[in-house]
């Protein structure tokens, strides 16, 4: 199908699909059992030319914007989702900067994550702030020209792996949420230290982990955006990078397929191959069409997403929604097609299953994104009020 890429982005997604299949599959299984960390495989993708495809050409990337990154991200979770994650969670821990940063900051950080020599990280939640990201308790008390941290992040994608990363703290306890603000912190800054390592259903080629402060002292040319800006930073980036959750969403979903409907095919059951029966036959018409359906939402909001005319939050929240929750569907029904196969380690499609609930609850849950498309619904109906 014809999805408007323009040349580049066409090579982007053939390269990234090759990657995949000749680099990550032969090592999904056992990276997945063992919770392996993908690093040969963010070599072998900046070696390519792929790890910074969106990042500014100025700053060592390709240039190519969002869309770009939504290519590789699918391709790559298309295989494997959790090994995906080195690249999706380094998308999402550097947008901030390629938004928010000053040059000072995008000519430090940026050509690094381009070639793979640092991963970044984003990380606003707490244990008492997941859904309700003012509830944040990090705080960052302003001392002379430094802030000195203190707290807790938790579920931190690439935490321990990344060299740098967004932290999201307060600035005034009297002020809560209103004072939040975003800082750049290294590895290895004194008082920055790891937490506990998850043990994780899926996605387990990824590294999740807690990131400790104490009397963590960072200078004030370590704050990202403006003080006091931090949830809005938050928020904006959100509505750049839900998209990415959407894109490992619907390439683990076009993999389960391809693996459902290759089975179909081979399988026989009462002297026919399982595809000739109609209920399977539905099950996968269903699969593909769910699939299309989300992929060309998601390309539709990475474009305007790109082009800064219209605010996407709504589309975001949409393309997030609509692809986790299909991709849940997809892969449920991967394992249906497989039968008592499908529940064992030795097929993917038990893996995929077990990657596919992270889509639904991570970069807000779905249920969050059904209040965000609700409340965008609400302002556009009371600006059309205004304008009758």
């Amino acid at each position: 199908m014809d999805y408007f890429f323009n040349e580049t982005q066409e090579e982007i997604r053939e390269l990234a699909y090759r990657i995949a299949v000749e680099k990550i599959k032969p090592l999904r299984a056992e990276y997945d059992e063992n919770g392996t960390f993908p690093w040969d495989v963010a070599k072998v993708l900046a070696d390519a030319d792929l790890f910074g495809c969106y990042i500014p050409e100025e700053y060592g990337g390709l240039g190519e914007g969002l869309l770009s990154g939504i290519i590789v991200a699918e391709q790559m979770a298309r295989i494997c989702s959790g090994i995906a994650l080195v690249f999706g969670g380094t998308l999402l821990g550097t947008y901030p900067i390629i938004l928010y940063g000053n040059e000072e900051q995008k000519q430090k950080y940026l050509p690094k994550i381009a070639r793979a020599e640092s991963l970044s990280a984003f990380s606003i939640t707490e244990a008492g702030s997941g859904s309700d990201a003012t509830s944040i308790r990090t705080t960052a008390i302003p001392d002379g020209d430094h802030y000195v941290l203190n707290g807790t992040k938790q579920w931190v994608t690439n935490g321990g792996e990344a060299a740098i990363y967004t932290v999201v703290c307060i600035t005034d306890k009297s002020r809560g949420a209103r004072s939040a603000t975003a800082f750049l912190i290294e590895d290895g800054a004194p008082g920055f230290s790891y937490g506990k390592k998850e043990n994780k259903m899926g996605i387990r080629a990824s590294a999740t982990r807690e990131l400790v402060f104490e009397d963590c002292r960072v200078h004030k040319n370590q704050v990202l955006g403006k003080p006091g800006h931090g949830i809005r930073l938050a928020m904006n980036t959100f509505n750049m990078t839900r998209p990415v959750v959407a894109a490992q969403a619907v390439g683990l979903a076009q993999g389960a397929l391809d693996e459902a409907l290759a089975y179909s095919l081979q399988r026989e059951q009462f002297g026919n191959k399982i595809f000739n029966f109609q209920s399977i036959q539905n099950m996968l018409a269903d699969m593909a069409t769910s699939i299309e359906s989300a992929r060309l939402l998601l390309y539709h909001t990475c474009r305007l997403a790109e082009e800064g005319k219209v605010d996407v939050t709504k589309l975001s929240a949409m393309s997030k929604l609509l692809a986790s929750d299909m991709c849940m569907k997809a892969t449920v029904d991967a394992v249906q097609i497989f039968g008592g196969y499908g529940y064992m380690k030795e097929y993917p499609v038990e893996k995929m299953f077990r990657d596919a609930k992270i889509t639904q609850i991570y970069e807000g849950t779905n249920q969050i994104q059904r209040l965000i498309i609700a409340k965008e619904l609400q302002k556009e109906f009371n600006r059309n009020l205004k304008n009758v």
